[in-house]
């Protein structure tokens, strides 16, 4: 586990047959209100805890576990965070927060293809991820956790309800997969997505004033964000509609 900055951690995923999402935990350690932003697959968990452990943090003092989205490979492993985390919260957006409760997995999956992947390589059934959430997230909450402060965006494209958090004192945005550090965005062709969609995420995010860029997936920025996000914008922008 790395240290970002004082209160950001992060453990980076390890890939298999697809991706694995890396997951950040977020609090300074002595409020002892520590936070996991996504969990990644099945058969995760409890690696993911071991790292969490090793790196000093005690698991009782992770209260919550915030979802930047649903797709499988941020939300594989959940249930077995669950089992180590029994009294930590979900909080999600409200869109894939309703999608959760009602036992509607379309986004996880993305695509039938993918799901019938999911189904066999993982053994998963239909209704494995209906879940209670906690509190539903939506744009413009302000996030006091932690001794830090995150604003809630809510930036569609990738899925319906996708989310970003942003902290305007150290200059951080965690985007989930809407933009990567390497000039990529996240697919588009899912269920739920939406080019044009994702073009308006990214022109606003090239507005805020971000200068460490923590995404879902591949290589982390420690300086620099807001020029690569511009940069990623400008090149994708004629393909999102």
């Amino acid at each position: 586990m790395e240290k970002v900055i004082e209160g950001i951690y992060f453990i980076p995923g390890r890939d298999e047959m697809i991706p694995d999402s890396h997951v950040y935990i977020l609090g300074e350690s002595h409020s002892r209100d520590l936070s996991m932003l996504d969990v990644g697959l099945m058969g995760r968990g409890d690696e993911k805890l071991d790292h969490i452990e090793q790196g000093g943090i005690r698991l009782e003092d992770i209260k919550r576990i915030i979802l930047t989205h649903t797709h499988f490979d941020h939300i594989g492993c959940i249930k077995e965070i669950i089992a180590g985390l029994p009294d930590a919260e979900i909080w999600v957006h409200q869109i894939e927060g309703d999608y959760l409760e009602r036992g509607d997995e379309k986004i996880i999956h993305g695509n039938e293809m993918f799901a019938g992947f999911i189904r066999s390589q993982y053994g998963v059934k239909d209704g494995f991820y209906q879940l209670s959430v906690h509190r539903k997230l939506s744009e413009g909450d302000v996030l006091e956790i932690g001794g830090l402060s995150w604003e809630v965006l809510h930036i569609p494209g990738h899925s319906a309800g996708g989310i970003g958090l942003y902290n305007p004192k150290n200059k951080v945005l965690i985007p989930g997969d809407t933009v990567y550090a390497d000039y990529n965005i996240g697919r588009f062709d899912l269920y739920s997505a939406d080019g044009n969609q994702l073009r308006h995420s990214l022109e606003r995010l090239s507005q805020l004033e971000a200068e460490i860029l923590l995404p879902g997936h591949n290589r982390i920025l420690k300086e620099g964000a807001r020029e690569s996000i511009r940069e990623t914008l400008v090149r994708w922008k004629q393909y999102l509609g």
